[in-house]
């Protein structure tokens, strides 16, 4: 079918790179935390729509630019990398809530359209997501088919659809944990500064990745 072979096998190789835990599952993860089920959701398909971006890069060739150039790729990975540390300090330097004078009050959680853009944004920018696409997916289609393109596009959505699923069920298992938090709000100012410190620590870390 459309050139593609062993598709039982990429299937469940798909299934366990979903579950190997990696920046988009922190990235859903902290946003469930930090803004309840919505949020997480909302952070689910904005990784699913970054993914179908670079499903089609992959398909055009346009991913093997980052392979091939180094400028190319270093330019992505500090814009992603900027990006997540950005919206860690965000959370880390919000102000909790007082009712002293003063002192302003804590930053409301961002709204779920928000989260979807910040995930398309953060998985976009991420090169190493283009470049795990450009190496993966071509295993499973043939070089002669005339359909490589399409092939491609199946094998994508596929993967992308089994992520989504898990991502969802990341979402609520985080989301029923952010629950607490909203009955001891004490502890709200310790989940927004954890979770922007992991937001941190992955800016970081993609910055020094190669």
């Amino acid at each position: 079918m459309l050139g593609i072979h062993g598709y039982g096998l990429f299937l469940v190789a798909g299934v366990l790179l979903n579950l190997t835990p990696g920046q988009d599952t922190m990235f859903i993860i902290g946003q469930s935390l930090a803004g309840g089920f919505r949020s997480g959701v909302a952070a689910a398909f904005g990784i699913a729509l970054g993914t179908v971006l670079h499903t089609v890069a992959a398909a055009l060739g346009l991913s093997a630019i980052l392979a091939t150039s180094a400028l190319a790729f270093s330019i992505v990975k500090f814009l992603g990398a900027g990006y997540l540390i950005f919206l860690g300090l965000k959370l880390i330097l919000s102000r909790p809530a007082s009712a002293s004078a003063g002192v302003a009050p804590q930053a409301a959680p961002a709204t779920p359209g928000a989260v979807l853009r910040q995930g398309i944004v953060t998985n976009v920018l991420n090169p190493k997501v283009a470049l795990f696409f450009l190496a993966f997916l071509p295993q499973f289609i043939d070089p002669a088919s005339g359909s490589r393109i399409l092939a491609f596009l199946v094998l994508g959505l596929s993967f992308i659809t089994t992520g989504l699923l898990w991502c969802l069920v990341l979402a609520a298992a985080a989301a029923r944990l952010q629950a607490f938090f909203l009955r001891n709000p004490n502890f709200r100012p310790v989940i927004d500064r954890a979770v922007g410190g992991l937001f941190v620590a992955l800016g970081a870390r993609l910055a020094w990745s190669r």
